[in-house]
C-alpha cells in the first residue's frame, strides 16, 4: 500500500476521522513492534508494549507539535514504554521474518527465490542483531530498519549524539562479527 505523508493522516484524525489511525498504526506497526522486541525481547511483552505506545500517541496526538516526524515521536513513545517496563530483563531477540518484504520488480519466476533469499537474509541479521547489547540493538534498529537519522535517535532515546555514534560504531563492529560467527555456525551445520 502507498501511504501519504503522516501529517495527512493526524489532519484527518483530529478533524475526527477514526480510520485515519489505523492507517497510521498499520503504517508504523513493524517497526513499532521490532523496536519494543529490541528491548523486551520477548513477543508477547513487545506486542502490548506496541498496542500501549500506539495507544499513548492516539490519546496524546493533540499535543503533537510537529517539530519532528510523526515516526521519531511515536518511536520515542514506545521506547519510553518498553524501557520503563523491561529495563533489566533479558530474553530470547526478535525475528525480522514479520516485517513486510518489499517487491523487488523481477519476473514472477524470480520473485519466489528472491522473497525466500531476503528472508534468510533477515533471519541472519535479525539473530546478529538480537546478540548485541541491548543499547546497540535498539540504536541499530533505529538506523537501519526505521531509517531515523542519529539526531532523530537522540530523540528517541534520549542519548547524546557522540553516544548514538559511539553505539552505531560499536554495534556495526560487533554485529559484523556475531555474522561472521553465525555464517560459520551454518556452514558448520551444514557439513
Amino acid at each position: 500500500m502507498d501511504y501519504r505523508e503522516d501529517n495527512y493522516y493526524i489532519n484527518k484524525v483530529l478533524q475526527g476521522n477514526l480510520a485515519s489511525y489505523a492507517i497510521l498504526v498499520e503504517k508504523h506497526k513493524a517497526l513499532a513492534y521490532t523496536l519494543a522486541l529490541r528491548i523486551a525481547k520477548n513477543h508477547e511483552d513487545a506486542e502490548e508494549i506496541a498496542q500501549d505506545a500506539f495507544l499513548k500517541a492516539y490519546n496524546s496526538l493533540k499535543s503533537f507539535k510537529n517539530e519532528s516526524k510523526f515516526s521519531t515521536w511515536l518511536y520515542k513513545i514506545i521506547y519510553n514504554t518498553t524501557i520503563s517496563r523491561f529495563r533489566k530483563k533479558h530474553l530470547e531477540s526478535y525475528s525480522l521474518e514479520d516485517t513486510p518484504i518489499r517487491e523487488t520488480g523481477y519476473e514472477e519466476n524470480d520473485d519466489g527465490l528472491n522473497i525466500m533469499h531476503l528472508k534468510e537474509r533477515k533471519k541472519i541479521i535479525s539473530e546478529a542483531i538480537g546478540r548485541l547489547k541491548e543499547d546497540e540493538g535498539v540504536v541499530m534498529t533505529l538506523f537501519y530498519l526505521s531509517e531515523n537519522s542519529t539526531r532523530e535517535i537522540e530523540e528517541i532515546t534520549g542519548f547524546s549524539n557522540s553516544n548514538v555514534k559511539i553505539l552505531l560504531y560499536r554495534g556495526r563492529n560487533n554485529l559484523l562479527f556475531e555474522l561472521k560467527k553465525i555464517l560459520k555456525e551454518e556452514i558448520a551445520d551444514i557439513l
